[in-house]
C-alpha cells in the first residue's frame, strides 16, 4: 500500500517496479537528483515513526541497498533532521530522528527520576562523611590526590587546612605529603577570592587567611572564576610593595633572593610575603612557604629560643621560589569554565543542588549551572531528581553517589559520632540542617551522631543539641576538645557496646 501522493516516489525507488502507463511519462520524466530525493524523503516518513533503528533495518523491506540507505541518512543527518549513535546498546550504528529522540530522552529521565526513593537530610550527612573519607579514612599519596580532588577550589583558613581537614580524612597524614605533591607541580596554593568592600588590613595574620588548593592544570580555570586585578600603589605596605615589584620584574624568585636583592631583612621579608599572600597575590611551589607564614618564629626550625636568633636555615629556605599569581579581572567565565566549576561540585558533595552553593566562595549564579546541569543529565553523565528530603529546587548527583546514598539509607544507625571544624565543607548548619550557623573559623567544632549534630564547641565553650546521657556526653566533650593528632580524634565510632 502506499499513499496516493507518493506513488512517484515510491515505484521509481523500488527496483523492478512496473508502474501504470498512465503515470509512465510522469515517472521517466524525473531524473536522477529526483530519485535521491525521492528515497531521501521515504527514508524521512519511515524514521518518524520508527525510532532508533539501523541502516540495513531501514533496506530490508524496501529491497534497496544499504549504501543507498546511508546516502539519504547522510543527506538527512546534514539537515539537522536525523542523529545517529547507539542508543539502545545493540553496539551496531543506529539512526533516530531528532524529536523521537529528544522525546525518548523525557521519558527516560523522567523514568529515572522516579526509581529515586529520597533519603533524609541526617542520611545525606551520614552519606557526606563516607563520600569524602571522614568515617572510611585512607592513607597514602594517591588517598590524598584524590581528597586534594574532591575539595578542589574550596577555601580554608590556612592553618586549618593540615590540621582540621586533611588530618580529618587521612590516616597517618604527615606533612611531607602535601609538600611531594605541591613541590612535584600538580598541586599549587593560592587565595582566590578577596574582599574588595574593604581595605585589607596591613598585617592581617595569614593564619586566618583563606586558601585554597588547586590542581595546577586547573589554574586557567580559577583564574576566569576568581578574577583579581593587581592592586594599586595605596594598597600595598612599603616593603610588600617593594617584594611585589621585585617579583614581577625578575620573575618567580627564592627567598634568599628576595632578601638579598630587596634590601630588606628577613624579616621584612617575612611580613611582605604575609600580606602579600593575604591579599592573594603571590604563591610558592611548595607548602612549606605557606606553614611557614602561619608558624610563629619561635616554633618554626631554624630558630634558637635560647639565643633569641635565627639560625641559617629556615623553612623560607625551603619554600621553593615565591611567584605572582596573575589574574585578570577583565575577563569573565566562560561556558567551558562554568561547567568545570560544576564538575568540581559533584565531585566535592556527590549530590548538588542550590543550598550546598552557600558554603562555596566562588559565586556562579544557580541558573547556570543548572544549564549545565541539565545538558548533563540529558547526555546520560548524571541523574536529576529528588535526592535529599526537605531540600527545595532540582537536585543532581553522580551515579556513584546515587548507589552509595541507597546503601547509606539502608545501613543501620549505630550512635556513630563525627566532629569536625566548622571551617570544613561538610559546615551545612543551618544551611540544610536546622539551627543556626556556625561561624566558619578554626576554633569552633561541631559533633554528629548518626548525621545530627548534637555538640557545639564556640571557643572554650561546649553547646548540646541534644539530650546526650552521661556516657555520651563525656564522648562528646573528649572529640571537641582533644589535642591530639586529628588523624587520632576527629572521627571515631563508638558502638553501644563502647558505652
Amino acid at each position: 500500500w502506499v499513499a496516493a501522493e507518493r506513488l512517484t516516489e515510491m515505484f521509481r525507488v523500488l527496483p523492478g517496479s512496473k508502474p501504470d502507463p498512465v503515470i509512465d511519462a510522469v515517472i521517466h520524466s524525473i531524473t536522477s537528483d529526483s530519485i535521491e530525493d525521492a528515497l531521501k524523503e521515504i527514508v524521512r516518513s519511515r524514521l518518524e515513526l520508527l525510532g532508533p533503528v539501523t541502516a540495513s533495518a531501514l533496506a530490508q523491506p524496501l529491497l534497496i541497498s544499504e549504501q543507498a540507505i546511508n546516502q539519504a541518512l547522510l543527506a538527512l543527518e546534514q539537515e539537522g533532521f536525523v542523529v545517529r549513535g547507539q542508543f539502545t546498546g545493540s553496539g551496531d550504528e543506529e539512526w533516530c530522528e531528532r524529536r523521537l529522540l529528544a522525546r525518548i530522552h523525557r521519558y527516560t529521565v523522567k523514568r529515572l527520576r522516579s526509581e529515586i526513593e529520597p533519603v533524609s537530610v541526617a542520611d545525606y550527612m551520614r552519606f557526606l562523611f563516607h563520600w569524602q573519607g571522614l568515617t572510611d579514612k585512607r592513607s597514602g599519596p594517591d588517598a590524598l590526590v584524590a581528597v586534594l580532588d574532591q575539595l578542589e577550589g574550596f577555601a580554608v583558613a590556612a592553618a586549618g587546612w593540615e590540621q582540621d581537614i586533611l588530618g580529618a580524612r587521612l590516616d597517618q597524614y604527615s606533612s611531607d605529603l602535601l609538600d611531594n605533591i605541591c613541590a612535584s607541580g600538580r598541586t599549587s596554593w593560592m587565595r582566590l577570592t578577596v574582599a574588595t568592600s574593604t581595605p585589607a588590613k596591613k598585617s592581617s595574620p595569614v593564619k586566618h587567611t583563606p586558601i585554597s588548593l588547586i590542581d595546577r592544570q586547573h589554574i586557567p580555570h580559577w583564574r576566569k572564576l576568581a578574577p583579581l586585578a593587581e592592586p594599586g600603589d595605596e594598597d600595598l605596605g612599603a616593603n610588600a610593595k617593594k617584594v611585589f615589584q621585585f617579583i614581577h620584574s625578575n620573575g618567580a624568585s627564592f627567598f634568599v633572593d628576595l632578601v638579598q636583592q630587596s634590601g630588606l631583612l628577613r624579616t621584612q621579608v617575612e611580613d611582605a610575603l604575609g600580606e602579600l599572600v593575604n591579599r592573594g597575590l603571590v604563591t610558592s611551589d611548595n607548602f612549606t612557604g605557606l606553614r611557614a607564614l602561619i608558624t610563629p618564629s619561635s616554633r618554626r626550625p631554624g630558630f634558637s629560643a635560647r639565643r633569641g636568633r635565627r639560625v641559617v636555615t629556615s623553612p623560607f629556605d625551603r619554600a621553593g621560589r615565591w611567584s605572582l599569581v596573575s589574574r585578570d579581572a577583565g575577563q569573565e567565565a566562560d561556558a567551558a569554565d562554568k561547567e568545570f566549576l560544576a564538575q568540581v561540585l559533584l565531585r566535592r558533595y556527590g549530590v548538588v543542588f542550590r543550598k550546598v552553593l552557600e558554603r562555596e566562595s566562588i559565586q556562579i549564579p544557580w541558573r547556570d549551572l543548572l544549564r549545565i546541569y541539565w545538558r548533563m543529565e540529558a547526555r546520560g553523565e548524571i541523574r536529576g531528581g529528588r535526592f535529599v528530603q526537605g531540600v527545595t529546587g532540582e537536585q543532581f548527583a553522580l551515579p556513584d553517589a546515587v548507589g552509595t546514598l541507597r546503601t547509606i539509607r539502608r545501613r543501620e544507625k549505630s550512635d556513630e559520632l563525627v566532629a569536625i571544624s566548622a571551617a570544613d565543607p561538610l559546615n551545612l548548619v543551618g544551611i540544610i540542617l536546622p539551627g543556626d550557623r556556625v561561624t566558619a573559623i578554626l576554633n569552633n567544632r561541631i559533633l554528629f551522631r548518626d548525621g545530627v549534630p548534637v555538640a557545639l564547641q564556640t571557643g572554650t565553650t561546649i553547646k548540646y543539641l541534644a539530650d546526650l546521657d552521661s556516657a555520651l556526653e563525656w564522648q562528646a566533650r573528649v572529640l571537641l576538645i582533644r589535642k591530639q593528632r586529628p588523624a587520632d580524634y576527629v572521627s571515631y565510632r563508638f558502638t553501644k557496646a563502647d558505652i
